[in-house]
């Protein structure tokens, strides 16, 4: 499996570092053998919302051939949703088996297009931004359709890595050590 994490500038970091602890526990797990990832951006550096500057790995990669991207969310979120450039480039990721996000970054799979027809959550103060972008917003820690899951506020993110976990291990990886 191979998964693309999105940031950007004004990201909350914990969104991405709460999945990203949980998730690559995966390769624990037969299913995950060939876990392999990327963080992805349109710029080599992005800063959060709290002035931590991060060094993407991959700069405006191709995102079709990833099994699952990730965006996190964060207060950048809002202006980057009228992104044309960004939005274009998440577009990309049409085709991607997993479409997941956390906090906010429903709002950015939302302007992408991914997220007409669909139930839908994210951070409580934000439900009304996510309205326009899905047939219903759910007021709900995870909500899973189809291939599209998304998850409500930022402490979201741990079980979020846990519940994909649980999707692509099985129940036996209810145990996982953390």
């Amino acid at each position: 499996m191979r998964i693309a994490f999105i940031l950007f500038d004004g990201i909350t970091f914990l969104d991405f570092a709460g999945f990203y602890d949980v998730i690559h526990r995966l390769g624990q797990f037969a299913v995950g053998k060939e876990l392999a990832w990327d963080i992805c951006a349109i710029t080599p550096t992005v800063t959060d919302e709290l002035g931590l500057t991060i060094q993407v790995g991959k700069v405006l990669p191709e995102l079709s051939p990833y099994d699952l991207v990730f965006v996190p969310g964060g207060m950048g979120t809002r202006q980057l949703r009228y992104d044309e450039a960004f939005v274009a480039w998440l577009r990309g990721a049409q085709d991607v088996p997993y479409k997941v996000s956390v906090c906010t970054g429903s709002l950015l799979l939302g302007a992408a297009g991914f997220l007409e027809g669909r139930i839908a959550t994210t951070h409580p103060a934000a439900y009304d931004l996510l309205k326009p972008y899905c047939a219903e917003v759910v007021h709900s820690r995870i909500v899973h359709d189809g291939n599209m899951i998304t998850g409500g506020g930022v402490s979201t993110s741990i079980d979020l890595g846990l519940y994909l976990i649980t999707q692509f291990a099985g129940e036996e990886a209810n145990g996982l050590p953390l």
